[in-house]
C-alpha cells in the first residue's frame, strides 16, 4: 500500500514537470521513466533534493530528487532572494562562483551565475576549474557577499553538489544557512527561477586571482631557508583528475621545490575518474599510480588531492623505507605539530594564538596545544564551524591552524575553508624541516608519538545508496539516539 501511494505521488510530481518549462530531452526521459522504469521514476521523485546547512548534493539526473539545472536554479533563486533581503541597504550585491572537474560542472556554475545576474546580482565566474578554497578567497578579495562553488568533494562520478559561503568566504551556518533553507523552500516551481540572466554581464575571473592566491599560500611558509638548502625532496604529486592540476604544482615551484613528479593519466581533467573507482583521497586504492610512481623514482612524499582540491592524502617512507599511507588524524597532527614548533622556536608564540580541531579529530592536537600553552578550540565536525572560531577572534587573535580527520587542513586565515594546496606546501616544507634534521617525516611521526601521547585511530565508511539507503540510514541514527552505545 505503502508503494502504491508513493507511485501515485511521484507520478504527479513528474507530471508537474512535464508541464513546467524544462528542455525538450528532461521530457523525454520523464516520459521514458513513466513507461519503462518504475523503480528509477521513485528513486528521482520520491522527494525534493533538499538544501541542506553545506548546500545540495545528489546524483545527476532529472527529477527533484536529482542535481540539474532546474534543482540548482531553484536553490540559486532562494539564495537570491535572501542575498537581496539581508544587503537591501547595498547599492551592490555580488557573488563569486567557481567549479570542479564533474561532469556538468560548467553548466552548473555559468547557470548560476546568470541567475544571479538575472536577480540584479553582480556575478563573478572563473574562467574554468579551481579548487574550492580559491573560491573563498575570492569572495574575501572581492568582498563578494555570497559565493557558490560547483562540486561533490570526493564523491563517485555520479554526483554532482553545490556548495553556498557567506561573505567571510566559509560557508554558510546558522541563522543563514536556516534562513536559505527557507527561502528555498518557498520556491514551488520551475517557473519561479529567473533563468533569463545575461551571459555578457558575468565576470570573469582567471589569472590574476590565481596569483593572489597562490602569493598568499607561500606566504604561509614558515622555513624558506630550508626548501633552499633542500630543494630535490623528490615528491609526486596527483590530482586525481581535478582542480588542483595547476595551481599544487605551480605553488610547489613557488616553493621553491624542483624535483616533483606527476601521475600524467591522472592529470587529465576528467569527471569520469577513470583511472580510480572512486576520487577519493581516504581511500588506498585512488593512491596506487602514485605509489607505483614514487616507487619508480624514489620518491620521499606522495601527495593526493581530492576533486576540488580541498583534501590531501599522503603517503611517506617508513623505518624500513616502504611507501605507507597517513591518515587523516596523522597527517592534522603532523601539521599542527610543525606550525605549533616552529611558531614556539621563532618566539612568536604570545599567548594570543590559538588551534581549532573537530570533536572528531585525534587528542593528539589537544596534547600539543597544552604542551605549547597555545589556546584551543573543539568544535562540531566540519570547517565551517573552524571558521565561525576565526571569525569569532577576528583582530583579537591569530589563528595559526586547524584540522578534521577527514583529510582537510586550513593554515591561516586568508582562506576560511579546508586547502589541499596550501597543505601540500607546509607537507612538503615539513619534509625539509626533516631532511635538515637528518630525519624523515617517518621520524617526526614518531617524535610526535613520544613526546606528547601515542593515538591509534580507524574509519569505518557505511555507504547506503537510494531511497531505502536514506530510510536504513535514518532508523541507524535514530536507534543510536535511542539506545547509545555505552
Amino acid at each position: 500500500m505503502e508503494n502504491h501511494n508513493i507511485l501515485i505521488e511521484v507520478k504527479k510530481k513528474a507530471e508537474e514537470w512535464l508541464n513546467s518549462p524544462i528542455d525538450e530531452a528532461s521530457k523525454t526521459a520523464i516520459r521514458d521513466m513513466l513507461a519503462n522504469n518504475e523503480t528509477e521514476l521513485i528513486e528521482s521523485f520520491y522527494r525534493d533534493l533538499e538544501f541542506g546547512t553545506g548546500g545540495l548534493r545528489g546524483i545527476m539526473g532529472v527529477g527533484t530528487n536529482r542535481m540539474n539545472i532546474y534543482t540548482l536554479g531553484m536553490a540559486t533563486q532562494g539564495l537570491c532572494n535572501y542575498l537581496l533581503d539581508q544587503f537591501s541597504d547595498r547599492k551592490e550585491i555580488s557573488v563569486a562562483v567557481a567549479h570542479d572537474c564533474r561532469n556538468n560542472s560548467p553548466l552548473f556554475a555559468e547557470i548560476t551565475a546568470q541567475i544571479c545576474i538575472a536577480n540584479g546580482i553582480k556575478a563573478y565566474l572563473f574562467d574554468g576549474l579551481r579548487p574550492t578554497p580559491e573560491l573563498s578567497f575570492a569572495i574575501r578579495q572581492l568582498g563578494c557577499q555570497s559565493g557558490v562553488v560547483i562540486t561533490a568533494s570526493h564523491n563517485p562520478k555520479e554526483y554532482n553538489g553545490y556548495k553556498a559561503y557567506w561573505e567571510d568566504g566559509a560557508q554558510i551556518i546558522n541563522p543563514h544557512d536556516v534562513n536559505i533553507i527557507n527561502e528555498v523552500k518557498k520556491i514551488k516551481s520551475i517557473g519561479d527561477v529567473k533563468f533569463d540572466g545575461d551571459k555578457e554581464k558575468i565576470i570573469t575571473l582567471g589569472e590574476e586571482m590565481d596569483k593572489l592566491y597562490l602569493d598568499e599560500v607561500v606566504r604561509q611558509s614558515i622555513n624558506p631557508e630550508l626548501i633552499a638548502a633542500n630543494p630535490d625532496i623528490k615528491i609526486v604529486y596527483t590530482p586525481i583528475h581535478g582542480t588542483g592540476v595547476e595551481l599544487v604544482p605551480r605553488a610547489l615551484k613557488l616553493m621553491g621545490f624542483t624535483s616533483i613528479y606527476n601521475v600524467p593519466e591522472q592529470d587529465v581533467v576528467d569527471g569520469n575518474f577513470p583511472t580510480v573507482i572512486s576520487p577519493n583521497p581516504e581511500e588506498s586504492a585512488a593512491l596506487d599510480m602514485a605509489l607505483k610512481k614514487a616507487d619508480e623514482v624514489g620518491a620521499d612524499l606522495v601527495m593526493a588531492s581530492d576533486p576540488d582540491a580541498d583534501r590531501v592524502g599522503i603517503a611517506i617512507r617508513d623505518d624500513q623505507g616502504k611507501l605507507m599511507l597517513v591518515n587523516g588524524h596523522q597527517t592534522a597532527s603532523l601539521l599542527s605539530y610543525y606550525l605549533l614548533s616552529q611558531w614556539s622556536e621563532r618566539g612568536k608564540l604570545t599567548g594570543k594564538e590559538y588551534i581549532v580541531k573537530t570533536i572528531v579529530t585525534t587528542e593528539l592536537i589537544a596534547d600539543m596545544a597544552r604542551h605549547y600553552k597555545v589556546p584551543y578550540w573543539d568544535v562540531l565536525t566540519g570547517f565551517k564551524f573552524i571558521a565561525d572560531i576565526i571569525r569569532k577572534n577576528e583582530d583579537k587573535m591569530t589563528f595559526i591552524g586547524g584540522g578534521e580527520e577527514s583529510y582537510g587542513f586550513m593554515i591561516g586565515d586568508f582562506v576560511r575553508d579546508k586547502d589541499a594546496v596550501a597543505s601540500c606546501a607546509i607537507l612538503a616544507e615539513l619534509a625539509a624541516w626533516a631532511r635538515s634534521r637528518g630525519k624523515s617525516m617517518y621520524d617526526i611521526i614518531m617524535e610526535m608519538y613520544l613526546k606528547f601521547s601515542c593515538y591509534q585511530e580507524s574509519l569505518i565508511n557505511v555507504v547506503r545508496k537510494g531511497k531505502s539507503g536514506a530510510e536504513e540510514i535514518q532508523q541507524m541514527m535514530a536507534d543510536f539516539r535511542a539506545y547509545p552505545p555505552e
